[in-house]
């Protein structure tokens, strides 16, 4: 008995002595060890890294796609990136195809810029094994949003006197056109990002029925903005990342002086309007609280609480031990910092990193300004350091092909082939005494950019 007691005390010494060995980035991850959900697997995991998360809008998706993006760089993986002439997002709102993937983005790993979501194309795009997410929010609340962000550019809204959205709600038929390009911000915004049908009639419950069951079909997780801190840890443990991996800053956050409140009758009126978002949000709302209670509610907020200290314990780091401070576009000195502003009746805020930050051991230089970056810059940097390493890329297999090239072409009647000569043999000659016409296929060895 006293030989275990012996041996368990050696035990407990080696490990907190390597624990203390390893600083702060180990303490995130015992804490989860001790304190996290019963089924995280114990001992070395493989994270999935081939993820779609269809960016929908006015859904705190900014702030999840800041998050991938990160991810993607310390995992050295490639995220899909839109052509230049589509801008930031996938030619939005045409339906997705693989058209519109920069081809120096290619094959991706991660995709998550706004599209109209095409689950055959993306099929086609992505390895078999990815894992399909999105993330939705509460109707009411996402449609007083849109109505503000999209006043000035949506046609159904630009036509209400005073850009009023009881004025809207109370005849939307009378400013609502279904043909017009900029629609589909003003009625089931969900549903059309999700790539169904936005036009759908209230009354028609089958459709909202089949078209939910198709997307819970297709995506292993839905997460819902009002608890994105509990949807992150399930999306945690659905592709076994590490607790590092979820911790974010708000992105793309109006001024509270910019939003309205909603009176019970406001709502009622939006969610009738939005009918099938309506279906899909109460669907899918309760279906993460299905996942959640299965994986545990006790552990579940104990992880949540860790994910907070986490964040809090790098936003000292990033704003040298203060609050950070919100402010607006025009305030951020540093134009890679600046939020993209909708129009003039909304501020969009974001922040402005102080000079003297003092970054920890486990942070790379920059961790502090890609957390705050957002989403048009971000794409840019991401877009430029992927095309310098697709050109890497090609330029040695260039010279592979180059070397090839050097390799000694003998000649056959009916086919050429290349053959590699070691250095200092001497070199073959095949004889023939007349020169037919070649019907076999010839080998090439010109280089060809890679696809």
């Amino acid at each position: 008995m006293w030989q275990k007691k012996i041996f368990l005390f050696f035990v407990i010494i080696s490990t907190v002595s390597l624990l203390l060995h390893q600083g702060g980035h180990w303490s995130w991850n015992i804490k989860s060890f001790h304190f996290g959900c019963p089924s995280v697997p114990r001992g070395p995991r493989v994270k999935h890294t081939d993820v779609v998360f269809l960016k929908t809008h006015k859904t705190a998706s900014s702030t999840m796609q800041n998050l991938l993006f990160r991810f993607a760089e310390r995992h050295n993986l490639t995220v899909a990136l839109p052509m230049s002439t589509c801008g930031h997002q996938f030619c939005y709102p045409r339906t997705f195809t693989s058209h519109f993937v920069h081809p120096h983005t290619l094959p991706p790993n991660v995709v998550t810029n706004h599209m109209r979501f095409n689950k055959a194309e993306l099929q086609r795009l992505m390895p078999n094994n990815t894992t399909y997410i999105t993330i939705m929010r509460e109707p009411s609340s996402m449609f007083e949003s849109l109505f503000v962000y999209y006043s000035q550019y949506c046609q159904s809204f630009k036509r209400v006197t005073n850009v009023s959205l009881e004025a809207f709600l109370d005849n939307p038929w009378r400013y609502y056109r279904a043909e017009e390009k900029d629609s589909m911000y003003a009625r089931n915004t969900l549903t059309f990002d999700l790539g169904g049908d936005k036009d759908r009639p209230a009354t028609d419950i089958a459709y909202a029925k089949s078209f939910t069951a198709q997307v819970a079909k297709t995506f292993s997780l839905v997460m819902i903005s009002e608890y994105f801190d509990e949807s992150l840890i399930l999306l945690r443990h659905l592709l076994n990342w590490d607790l590092e991996d979820i911790v974010y800053f708000k992105l793309n956050m109006r001024t509270e002086s910019s939003k309205q409140s909603l009176n019970p009758e406001l709502s009622a009126k939006i969610r009738a309007w939005n009918s099938v978002d309506a279906h899909l949000f109460d669907y899918f709302n309760a279906s993460l609280w299905r996942q959640l209670s299965a994986l545990g509610l006790d552990c579940v907020a104990r992880e949540v609480q860790l994910l907070r200290h986490a964040q809090e314990k790098l936003m000292r780091t990033c704003f040298a031990g203060q609050a950070p401070q919100l402010r607006s576009a025009a305030q951020i000195k540093n134009k890679d910092l600046r939020p993209w502003q909708p129009n003039g009746k909304v501020d969009i805020v974001g922040y402005e990193l102080p000079s003297n930050i003092s970054v920890g051991a486990w942070s790379p230089p920059d961790v502090c300004l890609k957390l705050i970056m957002p989403e048009i810059q971000y794409t840019k940097v991401l877009l430029r350091s992927q095309s310098i390493r697709y050109r890497k890329t090609y330029q040695y297999r260039a010279h592979l092909s180059q070397q090839a090239a050097r390799s000694v072409v003998i000649r056959h009647p009916q086919i050429h082939r290349i053959e590699t000569i070691p250095a200092g043999a001497p070199v073959p000659v095949t004889k023939t005494t007349s020169s037919p016409k070649t019907t076999g296929t010839q080998s090439q060895t010109a280089k060809q950019e890679p696809h």
